[in-house]
């Protein structure tokens, strides 16, 4: 179930959301669980406590602190929720976008505006889930599309997790567990125990190595040369990647 959550301090204002989004839950027959704030520091204690959230309605004119300055404490602790700002002022909408806005709304909200903005981002929160990771990093919890995983690599317990944009993520677990959630996409193979390795970045191959196309070389042990081939093969047959 998609977790949503609205910040205001006009107590009419989150009335309003609130009669929209129950109003779009009957009319797009959608699971949604929602919570209210009335002030920011409520919010962001909130997620310091660990909850996460798919989609935030923010106001960004506040008492106190911004929705700006707000957005950018959140981005803290999750970089992938859908910050939609909502607004009277027109005046920080280049602002928003520093911190990883979605979209910025002015006031009044109109229902039919309203319902294309929500149908937007939870078509974006389904597609990302369908094909992508969730990790709790050193950086906060993180989620990876799974196309922009290079490969992976285990150093002691530490988990390596190298995007294509030549970002590397930390996290704890066993290389074990995240081969076996990654196995059903098929693209994922671990030609040796401390690598895991997506096949669509595969550039070339010897008996002593996989060559990424970010110029990593991941080692293929000693006798196994021949297996890593055929999975690449069968990979890049079902791809339609080969031809002979």
């Amino acid at each position: 179930m998609l977790q949503l959550a609205f910040c205001d301090d006009d107590l009419s204002e989150l009335q309003t959301i609130q009669t929209l989004l129950d109003r779009y839950r009957v009319a797009r027959n959608q699971e949604i669980r929602y919570t209210a704030f009335q002030n920011a520091w409520d919010l962001l204690a909130e997620v310091e406590r660990g909850t996460r959230y798919d989609v935030l309605l923010l106001d960004v004119l506040m008492p106190g602190q911004n929705g700006i300055e707000v957005a950018g404490e959140l981005r803290q602790y999750d970089n992938n929720v859908k910050i939609i700002f909502l607004t009277s002022s027109p005046e920080f909408a280049v602002q928003s976008y520093a911190v990883g806005a979605y979209f910025y709304q002015l006031k009044p909200i109109w229902a039919e505006s309203f319902y294309r903005i929500i149908d937007a981002a939870l078509e974006a929160c389904h597609k990302e889930q369908s094909d992508s990771l969730i990790l709790r990093c050193k950086t906060g919890i993180t989620r990876v599309a799974l196309n922009q995983l290079e490969y992976c690599e285990v150093i002691h317990r530490t988990l390596l997790l190298h995007l294509d944009s030549g970002k590397v993520l930390e996290s704890s677990g066993s290389l074990d567990e995240l081969s076996r959630q990654l196995a059903p996409y098929g693209c994922f193979y671990r030609p040796h125990r401390s690598y895991l390795v997506n096949l669509e970045y595969v550039q070339t191959l010897s008996y002593r190595a996989i060559t990424l196309a970010c110029l990593a070389e991941i080692p293929i042990p000693r006798g196994k040369y021949n297996e890593v081939k055929s999975a690449f093969l069968d990979y890049a047959f079902q791809k339609g990647q080969v031809t002979v």
